[in-house]
């Protein structure tokens, strides 16, 4: 038999050919059981999730397949939640009051989902590598040390934000009174924080700046978006390090056109 050339990772296979689909994390699993019975995200059918969610993690097992804990983290939540759905509600409080057990899992997963529409979004549009992978190096940050500059490529962006999207779980959100979240909002706020801070801040101290996740989602895909202009440059000075924002050389020329990025809120939903 002749060997398999395809990149992509081989699946596991039991003696029947049985194949188990792969998927990131729990959260991928249980948006693809949801998309399969074609239900509304904030409507779970949580008995039918949770018994196909529970099935799936058997199948791994028999297959020898390392989920981790995660995955069995996730199976917890779903059987308590299920439990809590089978008490009987408060009957000192109005029907539309009563508290959702399913509330939290939603709101994960609505984030999830707009994350995983980003992601391919990037990969469509081949957004970070059409210009960030045209100079593998550049000078050094100023002020900070000699090293030299190299492209970030889209897995580092992508795992960048999900560990900030994770720890923004931990911490208390703030609200601003007036402000108007959107990506065309966040355009222009990354555009005056560069020219404030001469061309070039870290990812990371731009996004501890968002008062919320959905701040931070809405400023993630205003930077995709100003990268693909060839508004911005993304580079870090070792692999896994801190990602610098700088300022491309068409920095002007592009923000010159403010107008086109309006249509970036259409084009987003906003």
């Amino acid at each position: 038999m002749q060997a398999n050339a395809s990149s992509e990772p081989v699946q596991p296979e039991d003696a029947f050919g049985v194949r188990l689909d792969r998927f990131e994390g729990p959260l991928d699993l249980l948006l693809n059981l949801i998309r399969r019975q074609k239900v509304d995200i904030s409507d779970i059918p949580i008995a039918s999730i949770t018994e196909q969610y529970l099935d799936y993690l058997r199948r791994a097992e028999e297959l020898n397949i390392d989920l981790g804990g995660e995955f069995v983290f996730m199976a917890a939540t779903l059987i308590h939640i299920k439990s809590r759905m089978l008490l009987p509600s408060d009957p000192l409080v109005p029907e539309e009051e009563q508290p959702d057990p399913r509330d939290e899992l939603v709101k994960r997963l609505i984030e999830h989902e707009k994350f995983v529409q980003a992601a391919q979004m990037l990969r469509e549009k081949r957004l970070i590598e059409d210009n960030t992978w045209t100079r593998p190096v550049l000078e050094p940050f100023p002020d900070v040390d000699e090293e030299p500059e190299s492209a970030v490529g889209v897995i580092d962006l992508v795992r960048t934000f999900e560990k900030v999207l994770e720890r923004a779980r931990n911490r208390p959100t703030y609200a601003v009174e007036g402000e108007d979240v959107t990506v065309a909002s966040r355009i222009q706020y990354l555009k005056n924080l560069l020219l404030s801070e001469d061309g070039a801040v870290y990812l990371s101290d731009v996004f501890e700046r968002q008062p919320g996740r959905r701040a931070m989602l809405a400023t993630f895909l205003a930077l995709l978006e100003l990268v693909r202009m060839s508004a911005v440059v993304l580079r870090q000075k070792k692999l896994f390090g801190e990602i610098v924002i700088r300022k491309h050389k068409m920095f002007d020329t592009v923000f010159a056109h403010e107008e086109s990025f309006y249509d970036v809120a259409r084009e987003y939903g906003e």
